[in-house]
């Protein structure tokens, strides 16, 4: 089975624009979790724009299922706050200071070393690791000599053409997830995966463990409520 991680950092955002604590976000996890999600994702960025350093404290008192915090780890601090909290996953994504949202895989040939040490420390803490990757041969290659425990396919790509023509979208992604199966490399995957395209991705990747969704089941919340979309999400990944 495919786990599904919600990243709640929608609710985040919501819950700033009015400067108070609705929705509140812990309770928003923790139902979350109550209503079927086997994961929580956060992505806090330096300016704390939705989700905020002490959200992540707060919430690791409370979950039950695996958390997972995704951010730069070229930012000291939240190198700090991952080795403080110890989540059960960490997802290392390039983005820079003031980024809107993630928008490419790391080139882990360039960034090989920098990427390995950074990888060992967390590993030495007991932490799994996971790092953001464009569906790029040399690329996952690259991944492997990290020491990455898994890789997050970034799937904009998939998305953006999912309508035009499907089989041509997802091939580089099949292609990814099976070169990841052959080398060792546990695959997850998010980024724009939604009720329309996420059971014909999962369908067309090998050994998928984990995706993580948050702005599209975030929105469709709105519409069919959070429990009844986390369990129309969870249909379609069986």
């Amino acid at each position: 089975m495919t786990k599904l991680s919600v990243n709640i950092n929608k609710i985040a955002t919501l819950r700033n624009s009015r400067g108070g604590n609705t929705p509140n976000l812990i309770q928003v996890a923790m139902d979350a979790e109550r209503f079927g999600a086997e994961g929580i994702t956060i992505h806090p960025r330096p300016d704390e724009r939705h989700i905020r350093y002490q959200d992540a404290y707060d919430l690791k008192q409370v979950l039950t299922t695996e958390f997972n915090i995704e951010g730069n780890p070229k930012i000291e601090k939240f190198v700090e706050l991952v080795l403080d909290i110890k989540p059960e996953q960490v997802t290392l994504v390039p983005d820079s200071d003031n980024q809107l949202t993630s928008d490419h895989g790391w080139d882990t040939i360039t960034h090989k070393q920098y990427l390995s040490e950074i990888i060992s420390i967390f590993k030495k803490a007991g932490i799994r690791t996971s790092i953001f990757v464009d569906p790029n041969r040399k690329m996952v290659e690259g991944a492997k000599e990290t020491g990455t425990d898994r890789i997050e396919l970034y799937t904009e790509a998939y998305a953006r053409e999912f309508s035009k023509h499907k089989e041509d979208a997802v091939k580089p992604f099949t292609e990814a997830s099976e070169l990841a199966n052959q080398l060792g490399l546990g695959l997850n995957a998010g980024h724009d995966l939604s009720l329309e395209n996420l059971s014909y991705f999962k369908k067309n990747t090998k050994e998928l463990l984990e995706v993580s969704i948050g702005h599209a089941l975030i929105s469709d919340s709105i519409y069919f409520g959070l429990e009844n979309t986390i369990q129309m999400y969870l249909r379609k990944l069986k």
